[in-house]
């Protein structure tokens, strides 16, 4: 059976630099920092971490996408799931071209859920009674309402699941869409994902797991993935959701094509549920598992967006996985790797999507988003170029983006210039 090419017809993006694919690039090429001091949480004096990559109400506000009533039945991670998806949606002017809604599917996922809802309707049962929180919780809560929220609103009948893999989640949720479409199951894929965990429970978890960094002082200096003075990954929140379709389908319709995805692979460490595996041979192997799928070989590839969450074990281990498997820069001198979410956070499980995105805007703009906050380079980590702190112009031409989760979950996507 010979595989159906896939390519990526829309994009839509929540983030800490507002609503908008544009936005998000405009920030990280840039090397604009998205970390501040929360301001939504209220009182912060019994926290020790005071940032994140927070989506104010200055550049997101609910009532300025949905009715009053139906916001305070939405979760924030559906608020920010179903925003990125009607962007999408409208971006690819997919609903116009008269898809037979069987062949329109839908994977928009979520690693944490509604943890705003979990937090507050917990409260509402300890103040006033087990049944005093809202009859609305459960779907408000619950990972796979997304999907299910996004799949009512555009009439979208086919493939409909979640995946959770923690922060692989939004790059499972992608490639699962993108087998969907190769091997027929549907013409067209909303997928994505959205996460929205600043919140006590979730803010005071990761910090008991002491993976956060505590330069509450330098918010924009805090997140520093691969430099020897970083101390944790900063939290952030958003969504991203992209529009993925069969390529004759798209040429028919005449649609705009970004990219195309061309290869998918995925592993698991085995190893323990929150360190990766240390000599990163996990996720070497799911890179090399995409290689193979796209039938490309390593030096194809001009640029990587990393996992780089700006943790000790984390970074080293997936330097060396990239070294293994694309040579240093003694050996490899075209590659150039970065990890954006020097400037976003890490956006949890939707980080893979809008990594996603950003690596498609390096294709269709010759330009390589920087690694901020770089100011010495771990000797740790091995030997590549991580694009410090200034952007650079580069004819990529085939890009691939990292995504790892707690568990030990490994997925890579990678995308071509079409």
């Amino acid at each position: 059976m010979t595989k159906r090419r896939v390519v990526v017809t829309g994009m839509g993006v929540v983030s800490p630099f507002g609503v908008g694919a544009d936005k998000l690039w405009d920030g990280v090429v840039n090397g604009k920092s998205a970390i501040s001091k929360i301001e939504n949480m209220g009182d912060m004096s019994q926290h020790t971490v005071l940032i994140a990559g927070e989506i104010k109400t200055s550049v997101f506000n609910p009532t300025d996408y949905f009715e009053p009533k139906e916001a305070r039945r939405l979760d924030k991670f559906l608020q920010y799931a179903i925003v990125a998806a009607r962007e999408a949606v409208e971006d690819s002017k997919i609903k116009e071209s008269g898809i037979d809604p069987y062949k329109l599917g839908v994977i928009v996922s979520s690693a944490a859920g509604g943890f705003h809802t979990i937090e507050n309707s917990y409260a509402d049962m300890l103040n006033k009674g087990p049944t005093k929180c809202s009859p609305y919780t459960i779907p408000m809560l619950i990972t796979d309402m997304g999907s299910g929220k996004v799949s009512i609103e555009f009439g979208a009948k086919g493939v409909n699941k979640a995946v959770v893999s923690a922060c692989a989640t939004a790059a499972h949720s992608i490639g699962d869409a993108f087998r969907a479409i190769q091997y027929g199951d549907a013409d067209a894929m909303i997928a994505g994902a959205s996460d929205a965990a600043i919140c006590t429970i979730g803010l005071g978890a990761f910090t008991a797991a002491r993976t956060l960094s505590k330069r509450n002082d330098e918010p924009e200096k805090a997140s520093r993935p691969y430099d020897k003075d970083r101390d944790g990954f900063i939290m952030s929140e958003g969504a991203g959701v992209l529009i993925l379709e069969e390529l004759e389908h798209a040429k028919k319709r005449g649609a705009k094509i970004y990219a195309e995805i061309i290869g998918y692979g995925q592993t698991g460490d085995a190893y323990d549920v929150v360190a990766p595996c240390p000599d990163g041979s996990s996720a070497a192997k799911a890179m090399e598992f995409a290689l193979q799928d796209a039938g490309i070989k390593p030096e194809d590839v001009q640029y990587i967006n990393t996992h780089g969450t700006s943790t000790h074990l984390g970074d080293i281990a997936e330097s060396m996985a990239i070294a293994k498997i694309f040579g240093d820069k003694t050996k490899n001198t075209t590659l150039k790797v970065s990890s954006t979410k020097s400037e976003t956070g890490h956006m949890l499980g939707a980080s893979g999507v809008v990594e996603s995105v950003i690596c498609i805007k390096a294709i269709n703009n010759g330009i390589i988003p920087p690694t901020i906050n770089l100011d010495n380079l771990d000797e740790e980590v091995a030997d590549l170029n991580y694009v410090a702190n200034k952007a650079e112009k580069a004819n990529v031409n085939i890009a691939l983006t990292n995504s790892f989760g707690f568990g030990g979950h490994n997925a890579v996507l990678i995308f071509r210039k079409y």
